[in-house]
């Protein structure tokens, strides 16, 4: 089985799905698994990840993002974005309606913690039922906001109608929605024309490889060339080694004791293990009281000691 993560590039037209579908078909397994959905139209960074990398899908939904979107005033729908059935447009004159500071002031205004509405065309669930499932039945229900995080919000470019705007955010956080409250605070309407996803944690842009490129790897049998490693997600915990008369209890999954070790860790700090032969075995936290090291993520295979 192969296992790590690799940095996709999702194309337009694509569901998140899609792509997990043709990595399957590409890669010839089925233990895929993708890391937080991206809209058909929307393009940009897909972290996907490969057999028992599977395990951090839900860390690096997590993580926080950025994009880049291209906000269009005017236009209001009922998806949010420029998809959608135009509900209502704007009637005045935009260039007179507000000049570029006081759009800049409304935009950079939603910096910090906001409660947003979730849109009614996303895959949360009200009820055990999709809020698009019933929005295609000409259904709305109410949604209860969450708090989101704008970490930062920069504007590119303003060529009314259409701001360019680079967003930062955390978990959770709905672009098109954005877009949206832009539009409805400045009272000219809004919805996202495009959206870029150019970072997932540490996943980037510049890195990332679209389907096609992927299969070329693989055909001429260079997928590790591509193939990140599952314990790259945690390069920011320090990495330790257990000692060879120690590693049957990491293999089974047990603690091992301060003494196994010769790296130091602070109390309740999480830590990277690894055996002697350089094998990921897991995330672990050490606990000074019990002076031992627990796992709290268990990332190895017994079957890996096959190849020793």
């Amino acid at each position: 089985m192969i296992n790590g993560i690799l940095n996709i590039y999702k194309e337009k037209g694509y569901t998140s799905h899609d792509v997990v579908a043709r990595l399957r078909g590409i890669v010839g397994q089925k233990k895929i698994g993708h890391t937080g959905t991206l809209d058909p139209d929307a393009e940009g960074v897909l972290p996907v990840c490969l057999g028992r990398a599977t395990k951090v899908c839900d860390m690096l939904t997590d993580k926080d993002k950025t994009y880049e979107a291209v906000l269009l005033l005017g236009k209001t729908t009922d998806t949010q974005d420029i998809s959608g059935k135009v509900l209502k447009e704007y009637e005045g004159d935009l260039i007179k309606m507000a000049d570029e500071a006081q759009i800049i002031s409304c935009i950079e205004g939603f910096a910090g913690e906001y409660d947003q509405i979730p849109p009614m065309y996303s895959a949360l669930k009200v009820n055990g039922r999709k809020l698009y499932e019933l929005a295609r039945e000409g259904k709305t229900v109410e949604r209860k906001s969450r708090k989101v995080t704008i970490h930062a919000i920069r504007i590119k470019e303003i060529c009314l109608p259409r701001v360019r705007m680079e967003v930062e955010c955390s978990k959770g956080t709905y672009i098109r929605t954005l877009c949206h409250d832009i539009g409805e605070k400045l009272g000219t309407g809004g919805c996202m024309e495009s959206l870029l996803r150019t970072r997932v944690g540490q996943f980037g842009i510049a890195d990332s490889l679209k389907l096609n490129e992927a299969e070329e790897y693989v055909k001429k049998g260079q997928l590790l060339e591509i193939l990140i490693p599952t314990d790259a997600v945690f390069s920011e915990y320090t990495a330790v080694t257990v000692s060879d008369r120690w590693a049957p209890l990491l293999y089974n999954g047990n603690p091992v004791p301060r003494k196994s070790v010769t790296q130091s860790a602070g109390d309740g700090e999480l830590v990277r293990m690894y055996d002697t032969g350089g094998r990921f075995i897991g995330i672990y936290k050490y606990e000074k009281g019990k002076g031992q090291f627990r796992p709290e993520k268990m990332f190895f295979d017994r079957e890996e000691l096959q190849d020793r």
